[in-house]
């Protein structure tokens, strides 16, 4: 195995035409040939028979399935003693034999609940440590945000320490465009705060000559987006701490996807971050 094929989306839970939408992510996720999809609100229906996830309803014929809760979602329609969770979720090629959720700060001094999932995949080259988030959406929460990823940081390093495997990902919608202090740290670029600096290559910096700004929530381009009234911005990373000494984990033709409409259908209002990432080391 020479590459792993990862990517993100936020699915956009089931708004809109879902299963128009669910039809073209299913789609487009077979013609991308990943191996990892990390997705981002993604329901979850508990009931006292049976638990129903929207990511089983994306997921191929023998992949496997990680989720983590982040809240549960008042609506009316959700009958007395079933729960309808909103999460993140990993959707694998190959065996996952660890997951667990951790909670993100913000949820005491905001409206919202984030949290991250840590899932160990078990790749034919060894354990991938993959960190799914959807941190907080709003324009003027950067602070929360920034709390967030010094958390997230902080799970990473206790949950994947530089051991010598490959190197762990993170994955996710992100809600900040690279110029903000919670993306240039986690890129290395600032500190924030007293703590020292970390480093996450983000993919997108590698991409190609041309390749474009890489947004991924553009009302230009995706009908489902135009009803925000916001300016294109890159806001859905793949981020891996590496590439390592030996070129493990170096990003490779980072890309959008889940970017192809039908009759102006799009997939979601979010646009897919896509990349391959060198399994052995490099020439």
């Amino acid at each position: 195995m020479e590459r792993l094929r990862v990517a993100t989306l936020n699915v956009w839970n089931k708004s809109g035409p879902w299963a128009e939408r669910m039809t073209l992510v299913r789609e487009q996720l077979a013609a991308l040939e990943l191996d990892l999809l990390a997705m981002q609100e993604v329901l979850e229906l508990a009931t006292p028979a049976a638990t129903m996830n929207q990511a089983d309803e994306l997921k191929p014929e023998g992949w496997h399935r990680a989720y983590a809760a982040a809240h549960d979602m008042a609506v009316s329609w959700v009958p007395k003693g079933q729960a309808l969770h909103f999460g993140n979720a990993l959707l694998s090629r190959f065996p996952i034999v660890r997951e667990t959720s951790h909670p993100l700060p913000g949820a005491e001094v905001s409206d919202q609940k984030r949290c991250v999932l840590h899932a160990v995949v078990a790749a034919p080259f060894g354990e991938v440590d993959v960190f799914v988030t959807h941190l907080n959406w709003k324009l003027d929460e950067g602070w929360i945000r920034e709390l967030q990823v010094k958390e997230l940081a902080r799970l990473v390093a206790e949950h994947a320490p530089e051991d010598g495997r490959f190197p762990p990902l993170v994955m996710g919608d992100l809600n900040a465009e690279p110029q903000s202090d919670e993306i240039r740290y986690l890129g290395g670029f600032t500190r924030l705060g007293e703590e020292r600096s970390v480093r996450f290559s983000d993919a997108w910096a590698y991409a190609d000559v041309g390749a474009g700004a890489g947004f991924t929530f553009d009302a230009s381009r995706n009908t489902f987006a135009v009803q925000y009234h916001e300016a294109p911005r890159r806001i859905d990373y793949v981020f891996v701490r590496g590439p390592d000494a030996k070129g493990r984990g170096r990003p490779m033709s980072p890309r959008l996807c889940f970017d192809e409409d039908r009759a102006g259908v799009f997939p979601s209002d979010h646009f897919g971050v896509c990349c391959d990432l060198v399994v052995g080391a490099a020439d």
